[in-house]
């Protein structure tokens, strides 16, 4: 089936369906006639002129019940698809706006679903190369979302796989072969113990990357584990200003689910600020952790793989990000997401309870209203001429003020073509300096256990990132990027503080020249080692909270609405 079509029998589930609110306004419409008729008849009686029972028949309009509340609802569906998020109807609309809980999946919704290998760690004599390599001849058969890095990132270096035999995998575990004749395993650290005895080293990588919030991939070769692939799924751009978005609008508790280790789970929880972690937890643990957070409110749950299915059925709205995502999610879901964009999410929120507001307004405006004519028509003051009149005229205005949710407020910048392909340039520039950044960590952390000529030509390597790369970058962000973004950000200066971090980094790269420029030729002493660490460190901590911090102006710049706006060249 192809996505068009997809698409075209979600939008028909759509329109046959009523929300709640739309329900209750029928039924309050039935309730409407026998009022009117009352208070017509009443006027006859009580004065006995049929020309104001007339008037009060002619004035009473139950058009605000029958037609403003789903007018407003399936406005706030067609303002919702044009953001690329389909709705299966307006009792998910409305559901949507008075939620108050909200799980996430981690992989693939909270982070980019696009893991990368950062570093390769060896314990032993084994080439770094020849560890990836066997790596990725063994996982070339494995289904794991951990085996495409692995395997990718060894077609990147040109390295010829050979196709593994007598394999063996336990799912969620690791794998184990023979590749070009050697016994070969990989995997988790609990796995890779059975397989052989871990040392030291491998204990200290564990702790690291843990510490750090990456996933490591142990690699054991002839009963011998002789390294370790550490590997990152980056968070989102946009994840941290979500989570700010959600809990404007409305979102009291934030909730992550994932199968990860506690450690790295725990980690990247932290980092985006959300209310509790559940981690290890398989798809029957998912849907017992929504069914559990159902005692705080109205629950969301957001996925986008197959084993999120479950979750997001039980869920009192499911919410698939389905350009990514498996087919099975979408189905389950009540809404579809079908741009790769977490902060549709809270779109899709504010939406929802921007429609249900302006439903609700109208429905209380327009029957207060048609009330207010039928009494002044019951008391002789509006002709029946004049009340069909007013009677057109509230109906009118009610069905404009119902079509308002059409708009929605602006939760974005009016940016446009030029300026989104700019960040989207330095987006990438960003992810070309992301090896770059890991040689800082990984060369502070080696120090000391490298050669004199080791350690100075790994040391040149960051220099040159440092010193000659790096400030190219940044002078052209501060020429060409940061001032769209003042610009659409308005206020005085409101990027002085990403302008004094470039300045702060400035004066690190020039203190590391000075401490490469004075190391003795001998190598460097335990001084040396420990002002070449700090430097080294810091500058690590703050181009990476740099980094994070462009990459969330640069989302924000993506996200608003099309409109020109002139780019310095």
């Amino acid at each position: 089936q192809s996505t068009y079509a997809g698409i075209v029998r979600l939008v028909d589930e759509a329109q046959r369906q009523k929300a709640p609110f739309v329900r209750l306004a029928d039924r309050y419409a039935l309730i409407f006639i026998p009022v009117t008729l009352t208070m017509a008849a009443g006027a006859w009686v009580l004065t006995g002129d049929p020309v104001r029972a007339l008037a009060v028949l002619v004035v009473a309009t139950p058009c605000p019940l029958i037609l403003a509340a789903p007018i407003a609802i399936v406005a706030g569906i067609s303002r919702a698809a044009r953001r690329g998020i389909i709705v299966k109807g307006g009792g998910a609309l409305e559901t949507l706006g008075r939620a108050r809980v909200l799980l996430f999946d981690k992989t693939g919704t909270l982070t980019a679903g696009m893991p990368q290998i950062a570093d390769v760690e060896v314990f032993d004599s084994l080439d770094a190369d020849e560890l990836l390599r066997l790596a990725a001849s063994l996982d070339q058969v494995s289904p794991h979302v951990l085996a495409s890095a692995i395997v990718g990132r060894a077609r990147e270096g040109g390295m010829a796989m050979v196709f593994p035999t007598d394999v063996h995998e336990e799912h969620g575990a690791g794998i184990r072969g023979i590749v070009d004749g050697r016994r070969v395993a990989l995997g988790k650290a609990s796995y890779i113990s059975r397989e052989a005895p871990m040392p030291a080293a491998a204990r200290d990588v564990r702790r690291r990357t843990s510490l750090e919030g990456s996933s490591c991939v142990f690699v054991a070769v002839d009963d011998e584990v002789v390294g370790a692939l550490v590997i990152d799924d980056p968070i989102r751009p946009d994840t941290p200003r979500v989570v700010r978005m959600l809990r404007r609008a409305g979102i009291e508790r934030i909730v992550m689910v994932t199968g990860d280790h506690p450690d790295v789970a725990e980690s990247v929880g932290i980092a985006l600020g959300v209310d509790r972690v559940l981690s290890e937890r398989d798809p029957a643990d998912k849907v017992e952790a929504v069914e559990a957070e159902r005692d705080h409110g109205i629950t969301i749950m957001v996925g986008d793989g197959i084993n999120d299915a479950p979750a997001l059925a039980a869920a009192d709205v499911g919410v698939a990000m389905g350009a990514r995502g498996a087919t099975a999610s979408s189905e389950a879901a009540d809404v579809v997401v079908m741009v790769d964009r977490l902060d549709r999410v809270a779109d899709a929120m504010t939406i929802a309870r921007r429609s249900r507001t302006i439903a609700l307004q109208s429905v209380l405006a327009g029957m207060a209203l048609s009330f207010a004519a039928m009494v002044f028509g019951a008391f002789g003051l509006l002709r029946p001429v004049a009340g069909a009149v007013v009677q057109e005229a509230i109906d009118v205005a009610v069905i404009l003020n119902a079509l308002r949710a059409l708009r929605g407020d602006r939760t974005g910048p009016r940016s446009g073509g030029p300026a989104v392909q700019v960040g989207e340039r330095f987006r990438a520039e960003h992810r070309e300096f992301a090896p770059e950044l890991q040689r800082i960590r990984t060369v502070a952390d080696r120090l000391g256990t490298l050669t004199p000529d080791q350690t100075r030509r790994e040391l040149e390597q960051v220099r040159a990132f440092l010193l000659e790369r790096l400030p190219a970058h940044e002078e052209q962000e501060e020429a060409v990027v940061y001032p769209v973004v003042a610009r659409l950000m308005g206020g005085e200066d409101p990027l002085g503080s990403m302008a004094r971090a470039h300045l702060e980094i400035s004066h690190l790269g020039r203190l590391f020249q000075q401490l490469l420029t004075d190391l003795p030729g001998e190598g460097p002493g335990a001084d040396d080692l420990m002002d070449l660490r700090r430097v080294l460190y810091g500058l690590h901590a703050i181009l990476r909270l740099h980094f994070a911090q462009e990459e969330e102006a640069y989302s924000w710049l993506a996200s608003g609405d099309e409109q020109a706006v002139a780019v310095p060249r």
